[in-house]
């Protein structure tokens, strides 16, 4: 049987940021940049702090056939709200995108 690679986006908002909360993600910020986004088995996070309070996880996940996505989402959803929850950050509106990379050239 074929491994399938899932690429898992989960995007949401921060809630009530206090001060301090805000000026650690700010200092954090180069490396949770954009241009150093990636797709990784625990998650990467990216963020633009000053722009506007949301940000997106990039989850690698793979599985055996093609409906093993959406327990990948599941499990993606679970390990950013889990991160978000260990580092004290309010969230809101999970929007996740889950791609098959298996056809893929």
């Amino acid at each position: 049987m074929t491994t399938r690679t899932f690429r898992i986006t989960v995007r949401g908002s921060f809630v009530r940021l206090t001060d301090e909360q805000r000026a650690t993600l700010l200092a954090a910020a180069p490396e949770h940049d954009l241009l150093r986004a990636d797709f990784t088995p625990e998650g990467h996070l990216t963020y633009e702090i000053t722009a506007r309070d949301s940000y997106t996880f990039r989850f690698l996940e793979s599985g055996e056939a093609e409906e093993d996505i959406r327990d990948a989402t599941a499990r993606a959803e679970l390990a950013a709200g889990a991160w978000l929850t260990a580092h004290g950050y309010a969230f809101k509106h999970f929007r996740s995108h889950a791609q098959d990379m298996t056809p893929a050239p």
